[in-house]
C-alpha cells in the first residue's frame, strides 16, 4: 500500500464513511482534511528517501510512541490503530505489550507543572514523571524508552518543559531533527484525538436531531 492509497485517517477513526452527514461536515473544509492527513502521512510514512536518509527516527519507533501516547489520553481505539503496526512486525515483538504496561503505569489525570514565580503559581500542580523500567528497557532501547519519557512529559507535563528533558534525548542518541520530529508527532496525536471527539459528538447530535425529527 502506497502512501497515496491509504484511507484518510480521522475519517477511520471517527467512523466516517462516504456520503454520510459527517462526510458532508468534512467536506466543507477539503484544506483542513486534506493538511491532517498530509501530516499523518508525513509523520508515520515518510516516504522521500532523502529525508529517511539523515533520520534515525525510524517508523516503528514512530508508531510505538504513538500508540504508547494515545493509551496516555486513554484512547483505545487509537492504541489498536497505531498498534497493529507494531503487532504486524517481527522486530518489535513484544514491544505492544510493554507500551501498554508502561502507558498503564505511568497514566495520570494532569496536566501537571509549574509556573514561573508570580500570580500563575498558584496553579502550580505536581505530579509523577516517568521513566521506563529497566525490565522494559532492555527490550525497547535507550532511545525508545527516552521517546516515551519525553512524550509523558509534553502529555502531563507540559509546563515543565526544560532543557534536561532535550538533554535526555540527546544523551540517548537522538539527534536535533528527530527530538523536533518526535515532539510533532505527541502534538499531532493530541490534535488527532481532539478532532475525532469532536466529530463523534457531532455524530452523536446528529443521530439524536435525526431521531427526534
Amino acid at each position: 500500500m502506497t502512501a497515496t492509497s491509504i484511507p484518510d485517517v480521522i475519517d477511520q477513526l471517527a467512523g466516517i464513511h462516504p456520503g454520510d452527514a459527517l462526510d458532508a461536515i468534512r467536506a466543507q473544509r477539503p484544506q483542513a482534511r486534506q493538511h491532517a492527513q498530509q501530516s499523518y502521512l508525513a509523520l508515520f510514512h515518510p516516504g522521500d528517501p532523502s529525508l529517511q536518509a539523515v533520520t534515525r527516527f525510524t517508523v516503528a519507533e514512530r508508531f510505538a510512541v504513538a500508540a504508547y501516547t494515545a493509551a496516555l489520553h486513554g484512547q483505545g481505539d487509537f492504541v489498536a490503530f497505531y498498534g497493529t503496526r507494531l503487532s504486524a512486525d517481527v522486530a518489535t515483538s513484544g514491544w505492544l505489550e510493554v507500551l501498554a504496561a508502561e502507558a498503564a503505569q505511568s497514566a495520570a489525570r494532569g496536566p501537571y507543572g509549574a509556573y514561573p514565580s508570580g500570580p500563575l503559581s498558584a496553579e502550580d500542580v505536581s505530579g509523577p514523571v516517568h521513566a521506563v523500567g529497566a525490565a522494559h528497557r532492555a527490550l525497547l532501547g535507550d532511545r525508545l524508552s527516552a521517546a516515551l519519557a519525553h512524550a509523558h512529559l509534553l502529555v502531563l507535563h507540559p509546563r515543565d518543559a526544560a532543557a534536561s528533558a532535550l538533554q535526555a534525548l540527546l544523551d540517548a542518541g537522538w539527534s536535533t531533527t528527530d527530538i523536533v520530529t518526535l515532539s510533532q508527532l505527541v502534538a499531532f496525536l493530541s490534535f488527532q484525538i481532539r478532532v475525532v471527539a469532536g466529530l463523534r459528538t457531532l455524530a452523536a447530535l446528529t443521530s439524536t436531531s435525526t431521531v427526534t425529527a
